[in-house]
């Protein structure tokens, strides 16, 4: 999905929620982004899973949360930021894991898990190259960035908030320019790692 292609999709989530069309915006949403999230809770977990869980709990988090939705970012940006929460969440607490949200019951049941299973077999192949295996030596919170950044081609904006959370403030711009210099600081420490390794000339 292009730039225009996202642009158009935010105005028909927007329209849809505005004449309360709560349960349309949400599946529209997931429907939309759910592959990416499922990829962005891989990559956090390191384990497809765990993300298969997460994700799930993080579906029904945003089909729950939506009406208190106030569109000051993206409905893109609010997905992924409650993806993370979650994740934070779980991670805080491995025994959730146990408790994890059963969705057969939901609304989106049908449709989640057929995300969960057709990205998961996607990623199975692509999260074991190289270069990804690399980018797991660095930082949890660097490896985020980049995945962000480079895989979900966010702005630096939206992945200000993505990191910051849901319910934080309009980034600064200071809190920007210092995520572009760590962004590059970590885009030059891969190149020099792939190179360490021969994936590089």
């Amino acid at each position: 999905m292009d730039a225009d292609e996202r642009e158009a999709l935010e105005r028909e989530l927007r329209r849809s929620f505005e004449v309360g069309d709560l349960q349309g915006t949400a599946t529209a949403a997931i429907r939309a982004y759910g592959p990416e999230l499922f990829g962005f809770l891989v990559g956090l977990a390191r384990d497809a899973d765990v993300a298969s869980e997460l994700f799930s709990g993080a579906c029904e988090k945003i089909w729950r949360g939506l009406p208190a939705f106030r569109w000051e970012s993206s409905c893109r940006v609010w997905c992924y930021a409650i993806a993370r929460h979650h994740f934070l969440h779980w991670a805080r607490d491995r025994d959730r894991r146990n408790r994890a949200v059963a969705l057969s019951d939901a609304p989106l049941s049908q449709l989640v898990q057929s995300i969960r299973s057709t990205t998961a077999i996607h990623l199975r192949t692509e999260v074991k190259d190289e270069f990804a295996k690399l980018r797991e030596t660095l930082e949890a919170d660097d490896q985020l960035l980049l995945q962000l950044r480079l895989e979900g081609a966010m702005a630096w904006n939206d992945i200000a908030r993505v990191l910051a959370g849901e319910d934080a403030p309009a980034p600064s711009t200071r809190e920007v320019a210092a995520l572009r210099k760590r962004y590059e600081r970590l885009k030059r420490e891969l190149q020099e790692l792939a190179r360490k390794h021969q994936l590089l000339p």
